[in-house]
C-alpha cells in the first residue's frame, strides 16, 4: 500500500512538472528562405525574388495548447523581372530590406504540429535596384532613397510549423496591406508609385536557446 501511494505521488509530481515545463516561456533564433514578389490587385507566382530571413523569437504560453509568439526578423523582400526584347535581355531586381515584427497566436494542434497567425509591422531599412543584362551594356546597381518609399509596411501573417525538442520547422505567408510607394502629385493629378504591395512566402528553421 505504501509503495502504491509513493508511486501515485511520484506520478502526480512528474505530470505537474511536465505541465510546468510546457508552460515555461522559451526563446530562440530562426532563419530561412524568402520567395517574394510585389502585387497590385491579385498575388501571382510571377516575378519571384529568392532571398532570406533571419531573426529571434520568444514563445509565451497561455496554456498547453495556445501561446503568443512575438518575433523580430530581418527580412529581404522585393521582386525580380526577367525581360527579353529587341534591345537587350536580362534580369532586374528590386531588393527591399525590412526589420519586421510579427505577433502571432500559436495554436498547438498536436504536441509537434501548430498553426499560427497574426499581424506584422515592418520598417524599411534600405533598398536597392539592380539590372544584369546578357551583354553587360545595361548593368547597374543603385541604392534607393528611402524617402521615395513608405518606410512602414504592415499586413497579415499565417503559417504552419513543426516543433521538436530543440528545433522547429515551418512555412509562413506574409500578405502586405500597405503600398510600398508614396502618393505623388504631378500636373494636378495624384498617383502612387510604385503602386504595389509586398507578398512573401517564407521557409524557416528555428533553434531554441
Amino acid at each position: 500500500m505504501k509503495n502504491l501511494v509513493l508511486a501515485a505521488f511520484l506520478c502526480f509530481t512528474f505530470v505537474n512538472f511536465t505541465k510546468a515545463q510546457s508552460l515555461s516561456p522559451s526563446a530562440g533564433i530562426k532563419g530561412g528562405l524568402n520567395f517574394t514578389n510585389l502585387y497590385t490587385d491579385d498575388v501571382d507566382d510571377n516575378n519571384v525574388l529568392s532571398s532570406f530571413n533571419a531573426g529571434v523569437y520568444a514563445n509565451l504560453p497561455v496554456s498547453p495548447a495556445v501561446s503568443i509568439q512575438p518575433e523580430l526578423n530581418f527580412s529581404r523582400k522585393g521582386a525580380e523581372l526577367v525581360y527579353d526584347n529587341a534591345f537587350a535581355t536580362g534580369t532586374t531586381r528590386l531588393k527591399l530590406n525590412y526589420l519586421e515584427m510579427p505577433v502571432l497566436l500559436k495554436l498547438n494542434v498536436t504536441p509537434n504540429f501548430n498553426i499560427h497567425f497574426g499581424p506584422y509591422a515592418a520598417y524599411l531599412i534600405d533598398g536597392k535596384a539592380t539590372n544584369e543584362s546578357n551583354n553587360s551594356s545595361f548593368n547597374f546597381e543603385e541604392n534607393i532613397n528611402n524617402d521615395d518609399l513608405n518606410k512602414w509596411d504592415y499586413g497579415l501573417s499565417g503559417g504552419v510549423g513543426f516543433d521538436f525538442a530543440s528545433t522547429s520547422l515551418g512555412i509562413r505567408y506574409n500578405y502586405g496591406l500597405q503600398t510600398i510607394g508614396k502618393e505623388r502629385t504631378f500636373g494636378g493629378s495624384t498617383y502612387t508609385f510604385p503602386d504595389s504591395k509586398n507578398s512573401a512566402l517564407s521557409l524557416y528553421i528555428g533553434f531554441k536557446l
